[in-house]
C-alpha cells in the first residue's frame, strides 16, 4: 500500500511537531477531505530547495521552491498551492472542492488581502514560538533582508491596529460572502464544501498556531464570530490530522 501513498512535504514545527503554516494547510485539508492515503514529510527551510529541486524547475514567481510540494504516487512532483489542487481534484474528483467557482477564486483573492497585511503582527511570534532550530536562521535572515530591519521592528513600526486596519476591508467582504449563504449552510457555498473552506480555514489555523490572544482577535474582527466558529467546527473533522 505504501507504493500508492502521495507524499506531502510540510513545514515542521518545534514539538509536539504539527502543521503551522497557511499553504501546506490548504494541500493537507485536501488530502484528508478526500480521504487520501499520504505520508508527510518535513523539511526545514534550508533543506527545502535540496529536497525538491531534483525534481522540479523553479516557481515562476515568488521563492525559486516553496512548501507545500506533493509527489503522488507515480513519481509526478506538483508544487505551489493551487497548482497541487488543481492536480488533486483532476485525479480525485470525487468528492469535489469546486475549485471553477467564482467564489471560490474570489475567497482566495481576500484571504490573501486579508493575512498579508497581519505579518507585521504575526512574523516574530512565528520565529519564536513556531520554527524549529534548524530553520530559525534562514528564515529570520530571510525576512530580516527583506524588511529591512529586524523582526521586532518591523512589529513595533507596523503591526498593531495599523496592521489590523489594513486587513480589515478584505476581511469584511469575506465575511459578508460566508454569512450570505448561512441560510443555506455553514460553508463558503452554502450546504457544499469547497476549497474556499480549506484556504481560509488554513489561514485561520496559521493565526491561531502563532498566538491564541491574535486569533481570537482575528474572530472579533471579522465581524462575525460566529459564522466563523460555526465554519471552524463543521470542518474540524478534516483538521485532526495535522502531524503524520
Amino acid at each position: 500500500m505504501g507504493s500508492q501513498e502521495i507524499t506531502l512535504f510540510d513545514l515542521p514545527s518545534k514539538e509536539p511537531c504539527a502543521s503551522w503554516s497557511l499553504n501546506p494547510w490548504k494541500t493537507r485539508f485536501l488530502l484528508n477531505y478526500k480521504g487520501l492515503e499520504y505520508k508527510t514529510e518535513w523539511l526545514n527551510y534550508p533543506e527545502i530547495a535540496p529536497r525538491i529541486r531534483p525534481h522540479l524547475p523553479p516557481n515562476e514567481t515568488g521563492r525559486a521552491y516553496s512548501i507545500p510540494t506533493i509527489q503522488f504516487p507515480d513519481g509526478t512532483y506538483v508544487m505551489e498551492s493551487r497548482k497541487i489542487a488543481e492536480a488533486i481534484e483532476q485525479r480525485h474528483p470525487s468528492p469535489p472542492v469546486h475549485l471553477d467557482d467564482p467564489t471560490v477564486q474570489s475567497i482566495e483573492r481576500l484571504v490573501l488581502r486579508s493575512i498579508r497585511p497581519l505579518y507585521p503582527v504575526l512574523m516574530y511570534k512565528i520565529s519564536q514560538v513556531i520554527l524549529t532550530d534548524k530553520s530559525y536562521d534562514y528564515w529570520v535572515g530571510q525576512y530580516t533582508r527583506e524588511y529591512g530591519m529586524p523582526l521586532d521592528e518591523y512589529e513595533r513600526q507596523f503591526g498593531g491596529e495599523k496592521a489590523w486596519a489594513a486587513a480589515q476591508p478584505a476581511m469584511s467582504e469575506l465575511t459578508a460572502i460566508l454569512k450570505g449563504k448561512q441560510a443555506e449552510g455553514p460553508f463558503f457555498l452554502g450546504k457544499e464544501v469547497s476549497y474556499a473552506d480549506f484556504v481560509w480555514l488554513g489561514a485561520v489555523i496559521f493565526v491561531k498556531r502563532t498566538d491564541e490572544i491574535l486569533y481570537q482577535e482575528l474572530l472579533d474582527r471579522t465581524g462575525d464570530r460566529a459564522a466563523h466558529e460555526r465554519l471552524f467546527e463543521e470542518c474540524a473533522p478534516w483538521m485532526k490530522r495535522d502531524d503524520y
